[in-house]
């Protein structure tokens, strides 16, 4: 404090109740003249209260102060051996001695059974030169009991409490953490039924924005009935997808057939749906596969190429200008390389509008397979201005063998 005084722990109310037992049994005992010895050097017998009293203070502050307890409880222990005793004062001592080790520091709680092994040795040892009989054994046996053998048995409470409350703590630390899986989980579920929706969606809808502007836009009824009938086609293929993801979604706790995965089987299809969707808008679209025959690829690496096709090819038809869009696909080196190029430039007449979540959705499925991904404005050989996507989808040997 401030003005350099000294403030005491308060006691806590358990240890005030004990210290005040010992104290009222101490009373008792000494009032009925029951005393543990006598012809000491204080044989008046309040003496023997004195220590009684210092030794329940010390039982008060055994919980608040341990090793203040210890220390003043030492010296009544000390003192009461040159009274008549008090049998209170010894057995308030001993749990004076095991609360320090119960409630004290660590270093105290390890060094008080050396400590008070010590003393029960050098104690026996002393009494046995002084007074060379076996009476000396019965002083140290005496000495153990009342300090080293409650100091070893708080040892091993405090040993049992510190194992329970790390069994606690792991057992806190592993809920937080499957928490914390069960959380990722959700997100990463989320995420990917995200990129589903998005890629499954996205190309349906895009096409079904750009021909309905195109048909506000034109007074032909020719190009008008043109752009219905891909609105038409699109919107149905649209609500086909939407009903299959819902009823994967609704069912995803029942037994069911296993949904059919997309795989680069159908990239001629998919090709082919976006040179109709693209050319009202001056767009075409050329495959160029280039994988080896009869090269077989992890699920994982086909959809993920297919999403990234489907997904580079709804850009185009939102963004692209007049001009050619090309799909290419190699297999070397161990790895799948996919490359879609657009023209790239101020389109006129009508646009989708895009919210960037395709190149977010592209970019986590690649690098959920650990590949790399680019994507961005590049000037071609020719020198035109194109927009390229190129991503890189490592295959193991082991999984494309058994595919």
């Amino acid at each position: 404090m401030l003005d350099g005084s000294v403030t005491l722990p308060r006691p806590h109310r358990h240890d005030l109740l004990i210290a005040l037992a010992g104290l009222s049994v101490g009373v008792l005992l000494w009032s009925f003249g029951l005393f543990t010895t006598g012809g000491r050097i204080f044989e008046q017998h309040w003496a023997a209260l004195v220590p009684l009293a210092v030794m329940a203070g010390a039982e008060a502050l055994r919980r608040a102060a341990p090793q203040t307890a210890l220390a003043t409880g030492t010296l009544a222990i000390v003192a009461d051996q040159f009274t008549n005793g008090n049998l209170c004062t010894v057995l308030m001592f001993t749990d004076v001695v095991y609360a320090a080790v119960v409630y004290g520091t660590p270093a105290q709680a390890r060094r008080i059974p050396y400590t008070t092994a010590l003393v029960t040795v050098a104690t026996t040892v002393a009494f046995l030169v002084w007074w060379q009989n076996a009476l000396a054994l019965l002083v140290g046996v005496i000495t153990g009991l009342i300090s080293f053998l409650p100091a070893v048995t708080g040892s091993i409470v405090r040993n049992h409490r510190e194992a329970a409350e790390s069994a606690r703590l792991r057992a806190e630390q592993t809920a937080l953490l499957a928490e914390m899986d069960r959380a990722q989980a959700v997100v990463a579920e989320r995420a990917r039924m995200a990129r589903e929706l998005h890629d499954m969606v996205a190309n349906h809808l895009s096409a079904i924005a750009i021909h309905s502007t195109a048909a506000l836009s034109l007074d032909d009824p020719g190009t008008t009935r043109q752009a219905l009938s891909v609105i038409r086609e699109n919107s149905v293929a649209g609500l086909a997808e939407m009903r299959r993801l819902i009823g994967l979604l609704r069912d995803s706790g029942a037994e069911r057939e296993p949904a059919a995965t997309a795989t680069l089987a159908g990239l001629d299809a998919l090709v082919g749906q976006a040179r109709a969707n693209g050319a009202a808008s001056g767009l075409r679209f050329a495959l160029d596969d280039a994988r080896r025959d009869g090269a077989g690829l992890p699920a994982p690496v086909e959809l993920a190429a297919y999403r990234i096709v489907q997904e580079s090819l709804t850009n185009a038809l939102k963004h692209a200008v007049p001009g050619e869009v090309r799909v290419a696909l190699a297999h070397r080196d161990g790895a799948l390389r996919v490359t879609v190029t657009s023209p790239y430039g101020q389109r006129p007449g009508p646009r989708a509008p895009g919210s960037g979540a395709g190149l977010v959705g592209m970019r986590e499925r690649v690098a959920l397979l650990g590949g790399s991904l680019e994507a961005g404005p590049v000037t071609s050989a020719g020198g035109a201005r194109e927009w390229r996507v190129r991503a890189e989808l490592p295959v193991r040997a082991s999984e494309e063998e058994r595919a």
